[in-house]
């Protein structure tokens, strides 16, 4: 496969900078508008920026990230060697976004993607009282909790998984429906629905009871309304290494004692 016309994007943290540094020694990189690809330095959190920012582009790019954060479920190692080779030869998998639309109590709406998860959370001590609809269906009359989570594939190793919820394979049509800290219904943990569902959320007593949605990284208080949908139009190409690839991660988080 032919070598790519690569663009190097990093994250502002000292490790990943001098890892830029490092990089822009030994490979020529290329603007944004002339690259064929995106290679990505930081973390989990960089690489879900930098799939915001190629949403929102007129040329989305392949990404293929290389870890100078913490985890780095999302990126590849990071070597200096042979890397135009590597993004050659790497393998893809195309992740959609959930799309947030959230309308607070002053009758804002606010749209935005997500492509882990979509959660809303309680703002005071008091639980949020939720009623959940799946395609205009109530599903849940109320649920009691301290939030209630959307999650995709890509995001259910993320904070999915931290609240209980199940670890959903990349290929699957499914979404994740956790609950976060639930007191009624007590036996109620969550749900799996489809990918084409449309999910609802809306906030009973949300004068006295607040609840804030969070879309990956954009926040909106006050919500009295939340749909969520998949928008499978809309495709991101992430590039992996062919022997440590996403859904290999994700199969190994199984079995992680």
């Amino acid at each position: 496969m032919p070598e790519r016309k690569l663009g190097l994007l990093v994250s502002n943290t000292p490790q990943a900078e001098a890892a830029g540094a490092e990089l822009r020694a030994l490979h020529t990189f290329h603007d944004k508008r002339s690259a064929d690809a995106l290679v990505a330095l930081g973390g989990d959190g960089f690489m879900l920026a930098v799939l915001h920012r190629v949403l929102k582009s007129a040329r989305p790019l392949p990404v293929f990230g290389m870890n100078k954060g913490t985890l780095g479920f999302l990126m590849n190692d990071y070597q200096t060697e042979d890397l135009p080779a590597r993004v050659a030869a790497a393998r893809s998998f195309f992740l959609s976004p959930l799309v947030m639309e959230a309308t607070t109590a002053s009758g804002e709406t606010i749209v935005s993607p997500a492509f882990n998860e979509v959660s809303l959370l309680r703002e005071t001590r008091q639980a949020a009282k939720i009623e959940i609809m799946i395609d205009g269906k109530v599903r849940l009359e109320e649920l009691s909790c301290d939030g209630v989570l959307v999650s995709t594939p890509a995001g259910s190793t993320a904070y999915n998984l931290s609240a209980g919820g199940p670890i959903l394979p990349l290929d699957c049509d499914l979404l994740a429906l956790t609950a976060l800290s639930p007191f009624r219904p007590r036996r109620w943990r969550g749900a799996l629905v489809n990918n084409r569902s449309v999910v609802e959320f809306r906030m009973l007593e949300a004068d006295r009871r607040p609840v804030s949605a969070v879309a990956d990284q954009v926040e909106v208080r006050d919500v009295v309304h939340v749909k969520v949908t998949n928008d499978l139009t809309r495709r991101l190409e992430l590039l992996f290494d062919p022997d440590y690839a996403l859904d290999d991660r994700i199969v190994m988080e199984q079995f992680q004692s």
